[in-house]
């Protein structure tokens, strides 16, 4: 019995590796058919995107600009 499921498990190996074309094309087949569904953002959205990141990058940078000189300043009195 253990030989009869390793002949099996040796027959369904064979399979896979005859297949890997087979796979590989059903692979981009597959790829092909999901990026046709994607919907891409019109280039009105794209600009409104890229301009609230710089925006919100912006922000983000004075604000730790700011955070950055507080606290040197406390160390420096601290210090000395």
């Amino acid at each position: 019995m253990a030989k009869e499921a390793a002949k099996n498990a040796t027959n369904k190996n064979a399979k896979e590796k005859k297949s890997f074309g087979k796979r590989i094309t059903r692979f981009f087949k597959d790829l092909k058919s999901e990026i046709k569904k994607v919907v891409w953002p019109s280039k009105r959205q794209t600009r409104n995107n890229t301009l609230a990141v710089l925006g919100f990058t912006a922000v983000t940078a004075v604000f730790i600009w700011i955070l950055d000189l507080i606290l040197s300043t406390v160390v420096r009195l601290v210090l000395g």
